[in-house]
Parts: C-alpha cells; structure tokens; sequence
C-alpha cells in the first residue's frame, strides 16, 4: 500500500484523504506504518466502496491485520442503521460465514505434556477429518441439520458432543436467534450433512499451544491462564453450507440493489437494505449457518477431549472462550450519546467486548471479552482482552493477515520442507496437503507480534497472554 495515499490521524490510526468529488463516507484504517505498508492497495479500493453503501455510520475500517477480500476487505468493519436504508452484504460477512476460534485451556503444562506429543498429534490427526470435501462420521438427514441450524452448539451438547457448562462461554451463548433453514438451500444442506466435527483446508487449523508469557496479570487470573499451560485453538467454520449460501445469495442480493436503486462500485458488494425481504432472506439464512458453524466448533472441541483423555488421563479441557469473526450482528451501540440498533458487519474481524458488558461471563465481566488473534503455524498466536473505549464498534484484529498470496507462496515454498523446518523448532505438523502447508506458510503472514501490538495501541484490545505453538493439525 502506497502510504502516501492516507493521512495520519493518530500514531495507530490513518484516513484515506476524499477525491474531489468523491461522494462517501471516512475511510479510518487501524495500524502501524509497516503494517500499512504491508497491504496490497486493493484494500484501499475496497474500503473506499464500502464507505460509499447506504446506511453507513460512521466510517468504513480496517484492522491492522486487513487484506485483500472478496467485496469487503478481510480485516474489514461496518456498521449500517436499517431504519436509515443500511444494507446487508454478503461481501462484508464472507463466504466462511461464522469461520472463527474455539480456545480451550488446560490442566495440563508443558513439561508433563510434551514426551506425548507425538503420539497426541497422531490421534488428533486420524480422530479429526480435515481438508477439502473431509467427511467425519456424523452423517445428519434433513430433519436433523435442520435443528443444527436452528439450535446451534446447544444441539452438539443435547447429543452428547460437551457439556452445558461449553455453551456460557461461546458467543451468544452457542446459538444465534433468528436462523431460517427454509431460506437454505438444497445444494448448500447437502454439502454440510456430511461435514460436521471437520475442519476446512486453507487456514483452517487445531493447534496445540503452550502459554509463553503474560502482559495483563489480572485479566490472566479471570481467563484461568498461567505460563507453561497447554492450550488448544480450534480455527474453522460453517465448511460448505456457509460457503454455499455465500454464493447463493451473491446474485439474489445484486437484484435486490438494482430493484431498490443502490449504486454498487463494485459488484462484489452485493447488498440489500436490511428491512428488504431479500435482506430478511439472507439474514435467517446467514444465522443458520452461524449455528451450524458454532455446532461444529462445539463436537470438535469433544472429539479433542477425547484424544486427549486417551493421551493424559487427568486431563480437564474447559472452554475459554469461543468467538465468531465472519458475521454481520444486531447490537446496540451508542451514537452521539444514545443507543442505536446497528448491524455490525465484521469480515475476519473479532466483536471484542469491553469490561461491563452485560452479555459477557459473569467470570469475564470485569476485564472484558476474551479475544483471539490467531498466527500462522510455527508462529504464534495471542490472547486479548476487549478494550474500554473501543472505536470500531467493539471490533478487534482476527489474525495475523495475510501478506501475500497462496499463489505467490507456493512460488516461494514448499510444504515438505517447511514440515521438516517447523519440526526441528518443536513444531508437529499432520495435514493432508504439502501444497497447503506452503500456502500457509508463517513467511506468507504478517508478523502477528506487530498486529497485536497495533491492535493494543490502537485501543481495540489489549494484550494478556502469547502462545506458542507445539502440534497443529491442518487440511
């Protein structure tokens, strides 16, 4: 990114500058300079567009994770007020809808785990499908997706996948109000029947991590992490029904703009005003599969519990938390002094409540929301806490972020090698794809010490605690 283009505002924060004549709304960009300088201007272009959709309060934003996406940029967030005309698009939830992390923290440290390793990683590997069309042994007929897509994590639990005590410390407590399966369709439910308890391929991952070092003590004591404790992070999502919806919906929601005279600047940006019966359409069917997405996040937590009962006897896996980072969500937030009702599209972008939200664990409340910033294998990875104060409407950084294409990886590595460079640091890798080990190469990401940072300074979430990463399993 050419950051000649934007002018700082802030140590951490930069607008985009208008065009003469350029009719749209602020363009507020969070992070550092190299970071910036790290993202494709493509993400410039996109978060310009977005600014120019109807309905938009405030401003369009990027994390300092932020590259490029399809319609919105990855890293992207906006808030649209439906009694104002506000749209809905597909291109600001993604195709992953729901795609998220699962943590769960342990009991175990790391010197009385580590000799298991290997045997560990092994189960992991076999118990878990993952990959490209991976099947697990959960085959559901049409009467039960259904109810998966209605009930969410609270269906996983019903039949035997955890325990009640999971669902308080998920993301609206394992399942979103509002999900219409009859606005699903045939194709995308037969995709999922099939899919439940798998991860994806891509950056789709369960990974076994060791806590490092702590930077907020107190926030620390209430998520129940110390250093040389054994963490697993689940990072998937609504596998193909989500994606299937994405698609589905792109051309229903296109028509939708052009019969109610939305202007699109990019046809990526499929959009429909929110009180439209095409936006009403793609609402129940998105929040079905944000069920669906937290069900299965919910049976692949229990399939860990097993794997590792089997290794460690006196293992106890409680969930830490469980966060979404492709949605677009009904929430309230205060404009100019009063509470607006604002749906709040984040694409690879965390909701990271502050302390004192009414929604949050009664455990978590006076330190905030547990936020997750996932890096890439051989890496590491953060645990944050919401901040008070945040500007983006309680929105954080998903990730480290991409900083250059799996194209332009697999140019540059190959997954053999990184296999073997990753094991001689204490790194066990199990995948099914070399060629998606390259693509997902710790080189191809930004460094996620820098995002973390940037998304503390910047006043979105601060910094409790760093992970290393010791086994990940991936597609």
């Amino acid at each position: 990114m050419d950051i000649q283009l934007l002018r700082q505002l802030q140590p951490y924060l930069w607008s985009l500058p208008r065009k003469s004549g350029e009719e749209r709304a602020e363009v507020l960009l969070y992070g550092t300079e190299p970071l910036l300088v790290s993202m494709d201007d493509k993400v410039l272009e996109q978060a310009a567009n977005v600014a120019s959709l109807p309905g938009l309060v405030g401003a369009s934003m990027t994390m300092p994770d932020a590259h490029w996406g399809y319609g919105f940029p990855i890293g992207g967030v906006a808030a649209f007020d439906a009694e104002q005309g506000g749209v809905i698009s597909a291109g600001g939830v993604g195709f992953d809808i729901s795609c998220g992390i699962r943590c769960l923290r342990s009991n175990l440290d790391l010197n009385d785990a580590v000799p298991y390793f290997p045997k560990l990683a092994n189960i992991l590997f076999r118990v878990i499908p993952a990959g490209v069309g991976e099947e697990g042994e959960i085959k559901l007929n049409p009467e039960q997706l259904d109810q998966v897509m209605h009930n969410g994590a609270h269906w996983a639990v019903q039949h035997g996948y955890g325990n009640a005590a999971d669902l308080e410390y998920i993301e609206e407590h394992g399942r979103v109000t509002g999900a219409v399966p009859d606005n699903v369709s045939e194709l995308a439910k037969k995709r999922q029947r099939g899919e439940m308890g798998t991860l994806g391929s891509g950056n789709h991952y369960l990974e076994i991590q060791v806590v490092d070092r702590i930077f907020d003590t107190a926030a620390a004591l209430a998520f129940g992490l110390h250093e040389g404790q054994i963490l697993i992070s689940i990072h998937c999502g609504s596998r193909g029904l989500g994606h299937q919806i994405g698609t589905d919906y792109l051309l229903l929601l296109a028509k939708a703009a052009s019969r109610t005279g939305i202007r699109l600047p990019d046809r990526e940006l499929a959009c429909a005003p929110i009180k439209s019966p095409e936006g009403q359409q793609y609402i129940g069917a998105m929040n079905a599969a944000i069920n669906c997405a937290l069900a299965n996040r919910q049976i692949l937590t229990h399939l860990t519990r097993t794997a590792f009962t089997d290794i460690y006897p006196q293992a106890e896996l409680e969930t830490l938390f469980d966060v979404s980072h492709n949605t677009c969500k009904a929430e309230t937030h205060e404009i100019d002094g009063k509470p607006r009702l604002l749906h709040v599209h984040r694409k690879g972008a965390t909701r990271a409540f502050a302390p004192g939200h009414p929604t949050l664990p009664e455990r978590y409340r006076a330190v905030g929301q547990p936020v997750v910033i996932g890096g890439s294998m051989g890496t590491g990875s953060y645990i944050l806490a919401g901040a008070s104060g945040n500007p983006a409407f309680a929105s954080a950084s998903h990730g480290a972020g991409r900083a250059m294409s799996r194209h332009q990886a697999l140019a540059r590595w190959k997954g053999r090698a990184l296999v073997d460079q990753l094991a001689q640091q204490g790194i066990l890798i199990r995948t099914r794809s070399m060629r998606g080990v390259a693509e997902e190469a710790p080189g191809a990401y930004k460094d996620v010490d820098l995002v973390a940072e940037a998304t503390e300074q910047a006043g979105l979430a601060r910094r409790v605690a760093f992970l290393k990463p010791k086994v990940c399993v991936k597609g």
